[in-house]
């Protein structure tokens, strides 16, 4: 039976960073873990301990107000861990959840009143896909008739397989992490050019978060990501959104700071006005808040 690696735990003491943020701005991708849930055997990774109070601790360092947790894959469809965050900080949280294909309407709506706004299908970790493939439009169209999204997590490699699928939900779609395009490949890399299309048609948010997941490092500088994040605030300004990915899970080697990853959206987007849209008007939006 092959062992289960743990993951590094984030960086505790989160430092003041250099760029103010305006009010109401929103951490759109972050999760918990806490002992006291219990964790699926088919998973990738041992998270480390990673509490709500953890967390308001390092956004109070950034200056962020607002937070959307989403179900990471070591809890399956289990949102309890998530869901009860949100009723600690119900005018301040959202989440996005894991189900099944067989989730009823009932379920679905009891889910938006704990916050739920939004369901993950996760490709790329193990435990992350509860839902068969030939289910999802299905689901799609219920969640989208309430005015959730989907949220795919997938290696960048896969998304021109993905194109139709992606063009035809009846729900809005967001994507975390800059779709894992490598940051290697540039603008040019033909699913990043897919990935811009699908932007620019309007249907597509993406999380510019996560710049430590493209192979171009663990730590900052990281260049080769801010043609990329440029090119998609290009495509379209009003479906960016940003995020830490606190606290950083699969990470194995070392964690950057939070401050670094918040002091990456100046170099990606210099303009002041640019960075509200992102940091609060586009994910008041799309969960809202």
């Amino acid at each position: 039976m092959a062992t289960i690696p743990t993951c590094l735990p984030p960086v505790r003491e989160t430092r003041q960073a250099r760029l103010g943020v305006p009010a109401g701005s929103v951490d759109c991708h972050t999760h918990v873990f806490v002992d006291e849930y219990p964790m699926i055997a088919e998973r990738g990774y041992n998270p480390p301990q990673s509490t709500l109070g953890d967390m308001l601790e390092m956004h109070a360092k950034l200056g962020i107000e607002r937070v959307v947790l989403t179900q990471p894959s070591v809890y399956g469809t289990d949102n309890s861990a998530i869901l009860d965050a949100v009723s600690s900080i119900p005018d301040r949280a959202r989440a996005v959840v894991a189900v099944t294909g067989r989730v009823t309407d009932g379920e679905l709506e009891k889910l938006h009143g704990r916050g739920a706004r939004g369901i993950r299908l996760n490709l790329d970790n193990v435990g992350g896909m509860p839902v068969e493939m030939d289910e999802v439009p299905g689901l799609v169209k219920r969640i989208g008739a309430m005015g959730w999204h989907v949220e795919f997590l997938f290696a960048g490699r896969e998304l021109p397989g993905l194109l139709p699928l992606l063009r035809t939900h009846s729900a809005r779609v967001c994507m975390g992490h800059y779709p894992y395009c490598r940051g290697g490949g540039g603008v040019g890399y033909p699913p990043f050019q897919d990935l811009l299309s699908l932007v620019a048609e309007g249907n597509t948010w993406v999380k510019l978060s996560a710049p430590n997941r493209l192979g171009v490092g663990d730590l900052p500088p990281w260049p080769e990501v801010v043609p990329l994040a440029r090119a998609l605030i290009a495509a379209n300004p009003d479906r960016m959104l940003w995020a830490t990915d606190w606290p950083h899970p699969n990470k194995f080697e070392t964690q950057p700071n939070d401050a670094d990853l918040l002091e990456q959206l100046e170099l990606w987007a210099p303009e002041e006005e640019m960075r509200r849209r992102i940091l609060v008007d586009n994910a008041t939006a799309l969960y809202g808040f």
